[in-house]
């Protein structure tokens, strides 16, 4: 069996830098046309001359017979100015701004203490702009808990913003939750969206400490309940144009996963769409794939859709157990397994 499909995208993508970025950014651009790269690394992409400097580094590491476009984003800050954001909006490499709570997940120690506070006239001029912000929703109070750090923060900070700025365009990221699929299906469409992982499409929290502590499925925001990953599925096979590709493959090397206090992150580049393909497969929607992995990000963001194909093929396929480099090891989401889908460009 095979299916065609327009060219998907990846609306929510860590590359990194220096040697990570060479190693993993054909994973990803040998499949998806193009991909809202994370602005988190050391230092943050908060400006939009950085920006056009890390896609230039993009640009060079890319092999010579691959087509992607990385769209940038820049790393907000209590300090970010408005005219930072025009700026970013007139560069034409800017495509959004990335809202991380400061300590909420890795290199977000430079992130915002305070968004109504420090950051409403940046927030209003994105609005003003129309340039969308993209939120890790998650708080960062010790005395919440993991679990239910999703639920609190679109309680305590992504409804009143929504409320307070409803002409700003805003994408939760990575959803975890059956909270945030309602949140989401609550607000007027095309204001606000979310992209879904394969992990929290796949995995509950239980994959986190089956036959031992399992690392490489640690991320963040963590793996929930199987009630919540119900929700999602449910949520993105539904048809619904609210929800879009992201994957959050987020490469670390095996010796940072595998350590007394592991990255968070899974590195699920090389497997995404055959992943993607098995959800909608076992919920009988492979009919309502195409427009969750190639329409409704494109469209969510005002962007033409690709014009390329690719396709999905039926034929078991074993994924890697890992992939060397000069620098070590990075272990792949279901290293070792067998997946039923495999992409390939037409």
């Amino acid at each position: 069996m095979e299916l065609t499909l327009t060219q998907p995208d990846d609306w929510h993508l860590h590359l990194r830098d220096g040697d990570m970025l060479e190693a993993v950014v054909c994973h990803s651009a040998s499949h998806f046309g193009r991909a809202i790269v994370m602005p988190n690394l050391k230092p943050p992409i908060t400006t939009t001359a950085a920006a056009v400097a890390y896609r230039e580094s993009i640009l060079k590491a890319l092999p010579a017979n691959i087509n992607f476009t990385p769209l940038m984003t820049l790393y907000l800050t209590d300090t970010t100015s408005t005219e930072e954001i025009k700026f970013a909006r007139r560069s034409g490499v800017v495509f959004a701004v990335k809202f991380y709570p400061a300590g909420a997940t890795t290199n977000s120690q430079d992130g915002v203490t305070d968004i109504f506070g420090k950051c409403l006239p940046v927030l209003e001029e994105m609005a003003e702009q129309n340039m969308p912000l993209l939120v890790h929703g998650e708080v960062t109070n010790p005395d919440v808990d993991v679990f239910d750090r999703e639920k609190v923060f679109i309680e305590t900070v992504l409804q009143p913003l929504v409320q307070r700025l409803p002409q700003l365009r805003v994408v939760m990221e990575h959803i975890t939750t059956k909270d945030a699929v309602r949140f989401v299906e609550s607000c007027k469409e095309g204001s606000v969206a979310a992209t879904v992982t394969p992990q929290h499409l796949l995995l509950n929290r239980n994959s986190l400490f089956q036959g031992g502590l399992q690392p490489h499925n640690y991320c963040l925001p963590v793996l929930k309940r199987e009630i919540h990953r119900q929700a999602i599925v449910a949520a993105v096979t539904s048809g619904s144009k609210r929800f879009f590709l992201g994957t959050d493959s987020a490469p670390h090397e095996r010796q940072r996963k595998e350590c007394s206090c592991g990255c968070a992150g899974i590195y699920n580049a090389p497997v995404a769409l055959s992943l993607y393909a098995k959800v909608f497969d076992e919920a009988g929607a492979l009919d309502k794939l195409e427009a969750f992995t190639s329409f409704n990000g494109p469209d969510f963001y005002g962007l033409p859709r690709n014009t390329s194909k690719i396709k999905m093929i039926r034929t078991p396929w074993k994924v890697p157990e890992s992939f060397s480099f000069s620098f070590g090891d990075i272990i792949p989401m279901f290293a070792g397994e067998t997946l039923e889908w495999q992409p390939s460009l037409i």
